[in-house]
């Protein structure tokens, strides 16, 4: 579901002259065709929250229709939206979000989507540091975390999430063009790992035709204790709007602004469909060969949830391979976020340190990968992440499409100077709080309502700016 390296792989070829055009429009002679981003997509989407993702399924208790004709139909449905929104928009300005943002928005209340972004980044990255936890910690004969656990289970687990948040943090910090090249060339094997993975277990669960294959998940069954019951909807929601905020949030803005044409963006279904379908079945998979051990069955017949612990799933299925894929996985995916959060971080104070920022990110995100419940509940994480964040796309495709002919001007904080504009704040808070309050009170899955909230702060925000607008032309 990552995409967080994905601008620095485009980036390159333009920092190599020194910038990366962050308050320009991308000149002409730095467009890129479909071939830069088709192998980026299908890598960037094979990341370590792959390992939790598929084995977090099954504990939903989803059966087979739902889950592959689900996320079939919910994949195509996030192609569509960069293909028709955030490419479309993208290729139009060639500005970055941010800078979009703020003609729009004004600079201060940039700060606060910087701030927000930064913080949800870390925790996503806290979440790689727990997945790659779970495979280094093989060796040590760690106690792994079980599915309803919140807090660190023992000292071994402690020491392993520090080292490792320490060591990402550092590099992320000093030598992010090391690892932005490494991880490129990684992508391809962590990509093999999973298509291995679902291999060996298909054939450790006696499969040999496509029935077989349906029966895995077959009718469904009931989820695991503190587990919700995902339905045919809960799988297409949540599977098109895993990457709301880089789609219909516009967070790719700054990577399809690089591309020749909005045709281009085509190429995220192999992201979708290499990285998410694939990876995320082949995931799910291994986790249904480990349900079927004596010990798990123990677990269940107990009451209680059993691990969904990556490293040791991939390392029963795979051996050390499957350990190296699983640390790979986690570790570049989370060196980029937090690198990543520390760019959001540094545009809130400009002037700390590269260093320090990332630093600090790194500190955050390895205190959240202390507590597994963020790795555990990472389909809720990501359900939230994406409602948080995607109504500020809203605001960006409505003042492109709609500015002119509901007669607000567009691009309105930078034409008339403002730092804070009030109708983007008032359409975010309103939005948020209506649907937000409805998925509490009602117990409304957060995937379902995150269309709703992403509608409403796009039409509140016409609507306020009208108001504002002429608010202020009246008394000029």
């Amino acid at each position: 579901m990552e995409q967080t390296r994905a601008e620095e792989h485009i980036l390159e070829p333009a920092s190599s002259t020194g910038g990366e055009y962050e308050r320009e429009a991308v000149p002409e002679s730095r467009w890129k065709g479909w071939k830069s981003f088709l192998g980026m997509y299908a890598g960037e989407h094979a990341a370590g929250t792959e390992f939790v993702i598929g084995p977090l399924f099954l504990t939903t208790g989803v059966s087979a229709f739902d889950l592959i004709i689900g996320l079939l139909l919910g994949n195509f449905l996030a192609v569509l939206s960069w293909r028709f929104l955030t490419a479309e928009i993208a290729v139009k300005y060639r500005w970055t979000l941010y800078y979009q943002l703020e003609k729009i928005c004004g600079k201060k209340l940039v700060i606060g989507y910087n701030l927000a972004n930064g913080i949800l980044f870390c925790f996503l990255a806290g979440a790689m540091i727990t997945i790659s936890a779970t495979a280094v910690g093989i060796p040590f004969n760690m106690q792994m975390p079980r599915l309803t656990d919140t807090m660190p289970n023992s000292f071994t687990w402690v020491i392993i999430v520090i080292a490792i948040g320490l060591v990402i943090s550092v590099i992320a910090a000093r030598g992010y063009d090391m690892v932005s090249k490494a991880a490129n060339w990684m992508s391809p094997v962590i990509v093999l790992a999973f298509l291995l993975c679902g291999i060996v277990a298909l054939n450790q669960l006696g499969v040999s035709s496509f029935s077989d294959f349906w029966n895995v998940w077959g009718e469904g069954s009931e989820p695991f204790p503190g587990q919700v019951k995902y339905t045919f909807w809960h799988v297409v929601l949540w599977s098109w709007f895993a990457n709301a905020a880089m789609h219909i949030g516009m967070s790719d803005l700054s990577v399809f602004r690089y591309a020749k044409k909005a045709s281009v963006s085509w190429t995220t279904a192999a992201g979708m469909y290499v990285g998410h379908y694939m990876a995320w079945i082949a995931a799910a998979l291994i986790y249904a060969v480990y349900l079927r051990s004596p010990e798990v069955q123990a677990i269940l017949a107990d009451g209680q949830a059993p691990s969904v612990a990556p490293g040791p799933l991939a390392y029963n299925t795979i051996g050390i391979f499957g350990i190296i894929a699983v640390i790979l996985a986690g570790w570049t995916t989370a060196n980029p976020t937090i690198y990543r959060a520390g760019l959001a971080f540094q545009a809130i104070m400009p002037k700390a340190s590269t260093f320090k920022v990332t630093l600090l990110a790194g500190g955050i995100a390895t205190f959240a990968g202390l507590f597994p419940a963020i790795a555990m509940k990472l389909l809720d994480f990501v359900a939230l992440y994406g409602f948080i964040l995607a109504p500020f796309g809203a605001i960006i495709v409505f003042d492109h499409f709609f500015a002119d002919k509901y007669g607000i001007q567009r691009f309105y904080a930078e034409k008339e100077g403002i730092r804070f504009n009030i109708a983007v704040f008032l359409a975010w808070v309103v939005s948020f709080a209506v649907f937000y309050f409805i998925s509490l009170q009602f117990d409304v899955f957060l995937s379902f309502v995150t269309l709703p909230t992403w509608l409403c702060c796009g039409v509140l925000f016409l609507v306020f700016s009208k108001y504002f607008q002429r608010r202020t032309t009246v008394k000029r």
